[in-house]
């Protein structure tokens, strides 16, 4: 039973999980960069491709 008024307590509960994941690659040739910004992902899914010199 879901009353707002008598079981206040019984209402439904939702949560949002996000999840980050990284992954280095050391020596990325420019085929590889080119692969990674090809990556044909879901919708909700976000990749970010950054390159960091030394």
């Amino acid at each position: 039973m879901r009353s707002p008024h008598i079981n206040k307590d019984s209402r439904e509960q939702f949560e949002i999980r996000v999840h980050h994941r990284i992954i280095d690659i050391m020596s990325a040739t420019p085929d590889t960069v080119d692969s990674l910004m090809k990556l044909d992902l879901a919708p909700e899914v976000d990749v970010e491709v950054m390159s960091m010199s030394k």
